[in-house]
């Protein structure tokens, strides 16, 4: 194993991750369409206690996600989880409201009243998704940061810091590039796609799966029109290369050539397109004959080709020299798969560790089904345990 090789392969590894964390979302998408799904009280509460069940996974993945980035990539963890600090504590604010509000929106004593932790959780539904699609854009948009590595050796540095954020803003510059805003609402449309087919699929109740159909169409059409869009600018943009010296430089239709010149990555991402649009037509169009077994199972084609279609494009920010963390305050500070990773020794023990994913994985498919066993119903709300 080479270092390069240990470079990408943790490269594809912290993309899986997030790849994964995009889909489940789908908990956050569910909860922010929760009322217009639910309609009734009750239906609400069938809505919350569906994605009740889920959202541990989203909110471990979302840590797995930045302690891989933190051991991996520990410059990358220290310029923007440590400069935009303000983006990632606002996602973490909202993540731990969730948490919060499943647990007290129905409990005697709840003073504040079951609406408010409802509120919390269609806050959380909106803004996580949305910052998280903008933290994933500035990969190919760039961020606002100035690396300066010298200050570890430099005797006469005040701090020993490398990285700082160039503004005061830390991290909530990036809302004003337009580009950013789109692709976070393509991704908060996308959560609430995958979170009504999950619901559809999960719960028992034809007033539910009914309406589902409905409210599906107003999310899919406008995460196609956004994610299009994003799509054809991000093909026929500038982007940021890099040279055989290190030196960073800016190409026309550097990701164009990137999924030209890796090709196996366009094919990946044209197969998730295909599988996530095929989810949403089985659910809108709904066939009767042919196709209907695949009635209310949408979720399952569309969350393949959603972390199909993430992976491709978190590997196109990185591979085949490319800057993966643009800056625009310093073009020469953007970081690289080279000038921002852990030590060899430190790639290669993580490596042998990382063999036993597979078998969390295993666990996590067991669990999932465990837990699916039985569709969820309205006399599963009535028991004690449920939110």
């Amino acid at each position: 194993m080479t270092y390069e090789f240990l470079q990408h392969y943790w490269c594809f590894v912290v993309s899986l991750l997030g790849a994964i964390l995009v889909f489940l979302l789908f908990v956050q998408g569910a909860n922010s369409v929760a009322s217009s799904l639910g309609w009734t009280e009750e239906g609400k509460r069938l809505v919350y206690n569906s994605t009740g069940r889920k959202w541990e996974f989203t909110f471990t993945t979302l840590v797995t996600f930045g302690g891989a980035f933190f051991a991996s990539f520990p410059l990358f963890y220290s310029t923007s989880f440590g400069g935009a600090y303000w983006l990632w504590m606002i996602i973490l604010f909202t993540f731990v409201l969730q948490a919060v509000s499943y647990e007290f929106q129905n409990k005697i004593g709840n003073f504040l009243g079951p609406k408010t932790f409802q509120f919390f959780l269609t806050l959380n539904g909106i803004v996580g998704p949305l910052l998280l699609g903008g933290a994933v854009a500035t990969f190919f948009e760039g961020s606002n940061f100035i690396i300066e590595k010298n200050n570890l050796v430099d005797m006469g540095a005040l701090t020993p810091i490398i990285s700082r954020w160039a503004n005061a803003s830390h991290g909530l510059d990036a809302l004003l590039n337009p580009w950013v805003l789109i692709f976070g609402f393509a991704v908060v449309f996308l959560a609430r796609v995958l979170g009504i087919l999950y619901v559809m699929n999960n719960v028992n109740d034809e007033d539910i799966r009914s309406r589902g159909s409905v409210r599906l169409i107003g999310s899919a059409v406008p995460f196609v029109v956004l994610f299009v869009a994003y799509l054809v600018h991000l093909l026929l943009k500038d982007g940021f290369a890099v040279d055989d010296m290190g030196r960073i430089y800016m190409e026309p239709y550097k990701y164009l050539h990137n999924f030209i010149e890796m090709w196996y990555l366009l094919i990946i991402l044209l197969i998730g397109v295909v599988l996530v649009l095929f989810g949403i037509a089985v659910e809108i169009i709904k066939f009767k004959a042919q196709s209907s077994k695949f009635q209310n199972k949408g979720i399952w084609p569309a969350g393949i080709g959603t972390v199909l279609t993430v992976l491709a494009l978190l590997l196109c920010s990185a591979w085949n020299n490319t800057a993966y963390y643009p800056s625009t305050a310093d073009l020469q500070s953007s970081l690289t798969l080279q000038n921002s990773c852990s030590s060899e020794f430190t790639l290669t023990t993580m490596f042998y560790v990382s063999l036993l994913v597979p078998f969390v994985l295993a666990y996590i498919v067991y669990a999932w089904r465990a837990i699916d066993a039985k569709k969820l119903d309205k006399d599963e709300i009535q028991n004690d345990h449920a939110y």
